[in-house]
C-alpha cells in the first residue's frame, strides 16, 4: 500500500522544492496533467537499480515485461515469466516470485488491476517515458522470445496433452508463449532464438502450443473454455505456425530439415501458403509459392475461399501480385457457400489498386455475381460508395451497366441514385448503353423516382437531361410519380425542374389515397410548390381524391395553411363551397372549427361565396362544448 503513494510523494517534494506560491501552483497543475514526471521516474529507477541482491534485476525486469508485452499480462503470466532460467529444461517453481515481492522490487511503479488480476504501470505516462528512453532495456523483445520459448520447450510442458482443456493452473504462461512468441523474435532475431523456435515446431501439431496459436488466429474463441475433444486444431504443423508468424528464416529452416507436404491443411482446410496470406506474410508467401508441389489455389474448408480470396480481403497487393503471376491461379474461383470471387470481395473491401491488378487479367470474369445478394462487383462498388472502382468497371466493356441483383432485381443506376452518388449517377450516364428507365423487380421503381423521393436535385437534373427518360413513371406498388413524391416531400427545386418539362402532368393522382401532386403539397404546408403547380395553367385544382372526395381547398383549410387558401382561391375554376364526400364539410367548416383564422379570412371574403351557415354552426357548437366543461367542472 505504501508504494502507491510515491508518485504522490514525489509530487509533494517537488512542488514543495519551489519558493514561490505562484510557482508551487505552476508545478502543481504541470504534475496534475502529467506533465514534469519524467524527473520523479529518474529518482525512482535509479533507486531501483541501487536496490541490493536480485531486488534490482527483478524491478528491472518487470518493468520490461509490463512495458514491452503483446498485450496485459495476468499477475500469474508474470511471475512466471520472471522465474524462468534461461538454459533450463523444465519449471523449477521455487524459482517464481511471488507478486507481492514484484511490486515491492518496482518500487510502486507497477500496480495490480483488481478488475482483472493483470499488472500495469501506476500511471501511462510511465509507458510514454519508457519509450522514450530504449536504452534502459537492451533488447528486451528477443528476452521476452527467449523466456517463451525455453518456457514452452519445458519438459513439464511437452508431456501436456494437446487436448487438455482448461490448461493447467501451474502452466500459466503458456497461452501467452505460444501466441505471441513469434511476435517479439520477429522484432529482435538471433541464432540461439532460432535454435529455439525450430526445436519447439518440429512436431508442433503434438504440442499444446499449435493448439493456442491456432484458436488464437481463430478470432473470438475463447480458449480456455473451449472443448478440445470437438474442435481441436489438427495437423496445425509447425510450417502453419511460422508462416502464421511470418519469420522468413525459421520458414526456410524449417523447409531444409525435411520433406513437408505443403498442401497439409489444418482443420479447416487452411495450408500453410493461405495462412501467411491471410496475416499478410508477403516474404513467406513468395517462399512457398517457389515450391513446385504448392498448389495456389486450396481452398479451406470452413469459408471455401482459396489464398488469393484471403489476400485480397486483407488487402495485401503484393500478396495478390505474387498468386496473379503464378500461370495456375485460378482467378475466378468462388467460395461455394455465397459465390464471392476474389474480385468480388477486392471491391467489396474498396482496395482499388487490387481491383486494377485483377482487371488486368483476360481471363478474370468481371460481371459474375455472388450468389448471396446476387449483386455484381458494379453494384457491389456502387452501394459501398467506391467511386474509383466504379469508374474502373465501367471502363469495361465486357461489363453491363443494366445488370441488376437477383434479389430485388434493383440495377445499378438504381443503387447509385438510391444512395444519393452523383459521382457515381454521372460516370454511368455517360455509357451509351445504360437504360435510365429500368424499373426495379420488386416495386417498379425508377432511377427518377428515387432520385425525386430521396431531394437529390443535382440527379434528377442529370436524369432529366437524357432524351430516353420517362418524367412521369410512377412505381408499380403506389403509383406514386417522381413530380408527387418531390411535391410531397417539399423538394422545391425538383418540382421546378420537372414542371419544365411539356411532358410531364401534374393531375397524376397516386393509387393509394387518390391525391394530385397539388393535394401533397397543400396538405404538407409546402406554399412554394404550390404556387408552383398552380402557375400552370394545367393543373386542376378542383380534383378531389379518390377516397374521401377532399380537395385542395379543403386540405388547406383543414391544416390551416391560409397563405395556399388564398392562392387556390384566385384561381376561377375552383369551388369554394365542395364538400368532402365522407362527412359532407366544406372547406370554411374546418378551418373555423379549427379556429385558423388566415383560412377562414380569405373563406370569407367578399368576393367569394361560402355558406355563413357552416361558421354559424361552429360557433355554437364551440360555445356548446366550453359550456358542459365548466359545468362539468363545478359539479
Amino acid at each position: 500500500m505504501v508504494y502507491r503513494f510515491l508518485l504522490v510523494s514525489l509530487t509533494i517534494e517537488a512542488i514543495l522544492g519551489e519558493v514561490s506560491i505562484s510557482a508551487r501552483r505552476e508545478k502543481l497543475n504541470e504534475m496534475t496533467k502529467g506533465s514534469h514526471l519524467g524527473d520523479a521516474y529518474a529518482t525512482t529507477l535509479d533507486r531501483m537499480k541501487a536496490q541490493k541482491g536480485g531486488r534490482s534485476r527483478l524491478g528491472m525486469e518487470a518493468l520490461m515485461w509490463v512495458s514491452n508485452s503483446e498485450r496485459p499480462l495476468h499477475t500469474s503470466e508474470l511471475c512466471h515469466a520472471l522465474g524462468v532460467k534461461i538454459g533450463s529444461t523444465d519449471l523449477d517453481v521455487e524459482n517464481v516470485p511471488e507478486i507481492r515481492a514484484i511490486l515491492g522490487c518496482a518500487l510502486g511503479l507497477i500496480t495490480v488491476e483488481t478488475s482483472s488480476s493483470t499488472v500495469r504501470f501506476v500511471h501511462f505516462t510511465l509507458q510514454e517515458y519508457l519509450s522514450s528512453n530504449p536504452g534502459l532495456f537492451a533488447s528486451p523483445h528477443s528476452m521476452i522470445a527467449e523466456v517463451c520459448l525455453t518456457y514452452l520447450n519445458f519438459r513439464c510442458v511437452r508431456e501436456l496433452s494437446p487436448n487438455i482443456c482448461p490448461v493447467p493452473p501451474a502452466v500459466p504462461l503458456i497461452e501467452y508463449a505460444s501466441c505471441y512468441w513469434g511476435k517479439h523474435l520477429r522484432r529482435e532475431k538471433t541464432e540461439s532464438l532460432t535454435r529455439l523456435a525450430l526445436g519447439l515446431l518440429v512436431g508442433f501439431e503434438r504440442h499444446i502450443s499449435s493448439h493456442l496459436l491456432w484458436l488464437h488466429n481463430h478470432g473470438d474463441i475463447d480458449w480456455q473454455s473451449v472443448s478440445f475433444n470437438r474442435s481441436s486444431p489438427k495437423d496445425f504443423t509447425g510450417l502453419h505456425g511460422a508462416a502464421s508468424f511470418g519469420i522468413v528464416e525459421i520458414v526456410t529452416a524449417l523447409l531444409a530439415m525435411k520433406d513437408w507436404n505443403i498442401n497439409t491443411r489444418d482443420v479447416v482446410g487452411q495450408t500453410a501458403l493461405a495462412v501467411a496470406a491471410i496475416r499478410g506474410h508477403e516474404d513467406v508467401v513468395r517462399i512457398l509459392l517457389q515450391l513446385k508441389d504448392v498448389d495456389p489455389n486450396a481452398a479451406d474448408t470452413e469459408y471455401y475461399r482459396t489464398p488469393l480470396g484471403w489476400a485480397v480481403e486483407g488487402g495485401h497487393k503484393g500478396i495478390v501480385k505474387l498468386l496473379l503471376e503464378r500461370e495456375d491461379i485460378n482467378p475466378n474461383a468462388a467460395d461455394v457457400e455465397y459465390g464471392q470471387t476474389a474480385l468480388w470481395w477486392a471491391v467489396q473491401c474498396g482496395r482499388e489498386g487490387i481491383v486494377k491488378l485483377l482487371l488486368e487479367r483476360e481471363d478474370i470474369t468481371r460481371d459474375t455475381a455472388d450468389t448471396m445478394y446476387g449483386q455484381t462487383p458494379l453494384i457491389c462498388a456502387i452501394e459501398g460508395g467506391h467511386e474509383g472502382i466504379v469508374k474502373l468497371l465501367l471502363e469495361r466493356d465486357d461489363i453491363s451497366p443494366n445488370a441488376a441483383d437477383a434479389e430485388h432485381g434493383q440495377p445499378a443506376l438504381w443503387w447509385a441514385v438510391q444512395s444519393g452518388r452523383e459521382g457515381v449517377v454521372r460516370l454511368l450516364l455517360q455509357r451509351e448503353d445504360i437504360n435510365p428507365s429500368t424499373a426495379d423487380a420488386e416495386y417498379g421503381q425508377r432511377a427518377l423516382w428515387w432520385a425525386a423521393k430521396g431531394g437529390h436535385e443535382r440527379i434528377v437534373k442529370l436524369l432529366l437531361e437524357r432524351e430516353d427518360i420517362n418524367p412521369s413513371a410512377a412505381d408499380a406498388e403506389y403509383g406514386q410519380t417522381p413530380l408527387w413524391l418531390a411535391a410531397k416531400g417539399g423538394h422545391e427545386g425538383i418540382v421546378k425542374l420537372l414542371l419544365e418539362r411539356e411532358d410531364i402532368s401534374p393531375n397524376t393522382a397516386d393509387a393509394e389515397y387518390g391525391r394530385t401532386s397539388l393535394m401533397c403539397a397543400t396538405k404538407e404546408g409546402h406554399e412554394a410548390i404550390v404556387k408552383l403547380l398552380l402557375e400552370r395553367r394545367d393543373t386542376n385544382p378542383s380534383a378531389a381524391e379518390a377516397e374521401c372526395g377532399q380537395t385542395s381547398l379543403w386540405l388547406a383549410a383543414k391544416g390551416g395553411h391560409g397563405g395556399i387558401v388564398r392562392m387556390l382561391l384566385e384561381r376561377e375554376d375552383i369551388n369554394p363551397n365542395t364538400a368532402d364526400t365522407e362527412y359532407g364539410r366544406t372547406p370554411l367548416w374546418w378551418a373555423s372549427g379549427g379556429r385558423h383564422e388566415g383560412a377562414v379570412k380569405w373563406l370569407l371574403k367578399p368576393d367569394t361565396i361560402v355558406s355563413i351557415n357552416t361558421v354559424l354552426l361552429n360557433i355554437i357548437q364551440h360555445r356548446s362544448s366550453l359550456l358542459r366543461r365548466a359545468r362539468m367542472k363545478e359539479w
